[in-house]
């Protein structure tokens, strides 16, 4: 049956007569063994990973799927085992083979499905396998429904044949029952998981206090519950007369306050009635103001009332844009259903948040000071200490409250009372700057202000408060700001001298960039957790290299490093040191690759491109998030040379203004005249050598000796003798990958000579 594709129908009148006893024997054993296997199973993950294991074996075949339909969904749906993990496979149930014969009841036997439209090659396109022949056949009850697909792919002896067919559908048919019922046994496990989940909840809810937390769990929860894309609950101020909302799924607002009677909201509130709106923009009641102030663009709307036990309205939650339709009456009711639950709970929680922020008013100013702030009653005994004073002191502020000051303080500050009897007096504050104070056993330099505390008409004293400013700070922000910036960039924003890198400045520097190789790779192999473990290693080597030598590390780009020399302080030999990094760089990857191929790793490799150039330095970004860096066409040029060394096999690459300003020794060699993708002039090019040693590198310096004559041969148009020291390179080092490049240059050059006056230069065609 080569090529051939037949459909046929197997229905209630069963499959046909097997040919022979034999046959009919292996068939009822088959049968009998789908029904033990299928009374085994108690899941339907481990039903359908069991059958497709039987059809796969019995019908010698690559590979057997089994779809089940999801009439919610209109899909069919199979489940593969991947490890501990089980993965979902849906597809439409008229798409394919399978939704074919799932929609007609067809069985297809065929061994060239390419020919038949009927076949969809987008998932042989997507895996890289290539269905040869295929048999599908529609999985019915005894009743005649059809409940899904089997189909098995590329018999492995031969093309499937109607026997094949015949045993498939009997081994279906055989199993349908139990496939049915895993299925009704895991909707009712669902349904039972949701009321679960739905009482479970509410319990919790009813729990909590806090009305911003509850909130945004209710908000959470009734946007998943009913497949909306946003939700906001708003609650009734009778203080303000608005109605208020703290969070918002899906916006950043943090509170909408507006009028109770406006609005779809204002309008279920103030009547008590809910409403279900499919076409939003068709109502006159809503307010377009809201879209076009967040961007989102509202189509159906579901607002009902929050009911309290005493049927009073004390606020409306109200669902937006229902996926894949518009809200239902069912929707309906089961938020109406959820509101009523949670409706004591919400009360609860606002009182009490109203009662929590009428405190929070009196103290806000106290706790909201960045300062350490202790008030003394008349007979200096703690009464107060706000959160920034128990962190200044390193206590909790409770643990002081009550306590005489006397009994704080170190022998060191036995002086501070005094001082206070002195403010009292006086009814005159006194500063007190960068003195040593021990309180609650930890010592600090602050500056100190002492303020004494008196009644509104200033005729009785009520005590004294102490004001702490801790200059340590400064300290301790330089340490937390290096971790994120170079700590020269953060040393002089602190002092106050880095307000000119708020602005554009144009200064000379070195920039560096590097690259890992082959980090695709690696990333497959190790996975999100390893990956980031492995970067973190490697960055923790690269920028060790950078710092030793002055470098501002300017960014991590992915797996890449951008780093900057002479920025923002300057050296006399800010490209020495670029040069110094880069060797340094790849000797400590080599180390690292030593101990990786120690212990079984994969070994990496990377690439460096530097250039010195005239550059533009200072804060790039918006108001909120800035970022100190360079730009221009020297950044792009050191760039693109770090991509070039891929082409020229190298590790170091430099452009001629680096190599030209370098006060030290190196050992390279000038490789080529290049323009670099998007510039127009070219570029001498060098390659640093200094990082290998004889054994990764034999006769080094004849190679450079003659390689640069080669490149002098090259660049004159004498490809005979540019070859032939190019080849003398490759004696005195057969791994010169760069030499054996030039060679080939010099065969295409010398087979096909370039037109007009040959200046040497290679134009690069991609980054």
């Amino acid at each position: 049956m080569t090529g051939a594709v037949s459909s046929m129908e197997h229905g209630e009148g069963g499959p046909k007569l097997p040919r022979s006893e034999q046959e009919a024997f292996r068939r009822a054993r088959i049968l009998l063994e789908v029904s033990r296997r299928c009374a085994l199973k108690q899941t339907l993950d481990g039903l359908l990973q069991e059958l497709v294991e039987l059809t796969s074996r019995e019908l010698d075949c690559d590979r057997g799927t089994l779809f089940l339909n999801d009439p919610g969904t209109s899909e069919l749906y199979s489940r593969v085992a991947q490890g501990n993990l089980t993965h979902e496979i849906r597809i439409l149930n008229n798409s394919g083979f399978a939704g074919f014969s799932f929609q007609t009841g067809e069985s297809i036997l065929t061994s060239d499905p390419y020919s038949d439209d009927r076949f969809n090659p987008s998932v042989d396109e997507r895996t890289g396998y290539r269905t040869e022949s295929m048999v599908c056949v529609p999985v019915r009850t005894l009743a005649g429904e059809i409940i899904g697909v089997m189909q098995c792919l590329n018999k492995r002896n031969g093309h499937f044949t109607e026997d094949d067919l015949d045993l498939l559908s009997d081994m279906t048919s055989q199993a349908a029952i139990a496939l049915q019922s895993h299925q009704y046994v895991e909707q009712i496990e669902k349904i039972r998981i949701k009321e679960t989940a739905f009482l479970e909840l509410v319990s919790e809810i009813s729990s909590e206090f806090d009305l911003s937390s509850i909130l945004v769990r209710v908000v959470k929860e009734t946007t998943r519950m009913l497949n909306a894309e946003r939700a906001t609950v708003f609650l009734h101020d009778s203080a303000t007369g608005t109605l208020f909302s703290r969070v918002s799924s899906g916006s950043e607002i943090s509170e909408i306050r507006f009028p109770s009677h406006l609005g779809i909201a204002g309008a279920v509130f103030t009547s008590g009635e809910s409403m279900n709106i499919p076409y939003a923009y068709a109502d006159l009641r809503f307010n377009p103001a809201f879209d076009r102030q967040t961007g989102f663009f509202t189509r159906s709307i579901l607002c009902v009332p929050i009911v309290n036990k005493d049927n009073k309205v004390i606020g409306v939650s109200q669902m937006l844009n229902k996926r894949g339709g518009i809200f239902t009456d069912e929707d309906e009711q089961r938020l109406k259903a959820f509101t009523a639950q949670i409706a004591i709970a919400l009360e609860n929680s606002k009182l009490f948040d109203d009662v929590r922020r009428m405190k929070d008013y009196t103290d806000s100013m106290l706790q909201s000071m960045s300062n350490g702030v202790i008030t003394l009653d008349p007979k200096n005994k703690v009464v107060t200490c706000n959160a920034s004073g128990g962190g200044i002191w390193s206590c909790a502020p409770d643990s002081l409250v009550g306590k005489p000051l006397e009994s704080l303080i170190g022998d060191d500050s036995k002086w501070l009372p005094g001082e206070i009897g002195k403010v009292m007096a006086s009814r005159q504050s006194e500063i007190f700057l960068d003195v040593s104070l021990t309180l609650a056993g930890t010592e600090r330099s602050v500056n100190l202000t002492v303020m004494p505390l008196l009644t509104d008409g200033g005729s009785q004293d009520i005590g004294t408060m102490l004001m702490f400013d801790d200059i340590s700070s400064e300290k301790r922000m330089m340490s937390t700001m290096s971790r994120y910036m170079d700590p020269v960039i953060a040393t002089r924003l602190l002092d106050g001298k880095g307000t000119e890198m708020l602005g554009g400045l144009s200064a000379e520097a070195t920039v560096m960039f590097t690259d890992i190789r082959g980090f695709t790779p690696i990333t497959e192999e190790y996975g999100a957790q390893g990956t980031v473990s492995f970067l973190n290693e490697y960055f923790t080597m690269m920028v060790d290299c950078i710092a030793s030598e002055g470098g501002m590390l300017d960014k991590f780009i992915g797996d890449a490093i951008m780093a900057c020399f002479g920025l923002p302080m300057a050296h006399d030999d800010d490209p020495d040191r670029a040069v110094r990094a880069a060797i340094a760089m790849i000797r400590r990857l080599w180390e690292w690759n030593i101990e990786r191929r120690a212990a079984g790793l994969r070994t990496v490799d990377m690439g460096v491109g530097i250039n010195t150039d005239q550059v533009v330095s200072g804060n790039i970004g918006s108001p909120r998030r800035m970022d100190y860096t360079v730009i221009g066409d020297g950044v792009n040029l050191a760039s693109r040379l770090e991509s070039a060394c891929k082409s020229y096999s190298a590790r170091i690459l430099i452009s001629e203004t680096t190599a030209r300003q370098l006060r030290g020794t190196y050992r390279m060699r000038d490789i080529d005249l290049v323009v670099v993708k998007g510039q127009s002039r070219p570029v001498r090019v060098f390659e640093v050598l200094d990082y290998h040693s004889p054994e990764s590198f034999p006769n080094l310096m004849d190679v450079v000796n003659y390689f640069n004559e080669g490149i002098g041969h090259y660049r004159s148009a004498n490809w005979d003798k540019a070859s032939d020291r190019f080849a003398r390179c490759l004696e005195s080092n057969p791994g010169d990958a760069l030499s054996a490049t030039y060679i080939d240059r010099c065969r295409v050059l010398a087979a096909d000579p370039p037109a007009g006056d040959w200046d040497g230069v290679w134009v690069m065609t991609r980054k």
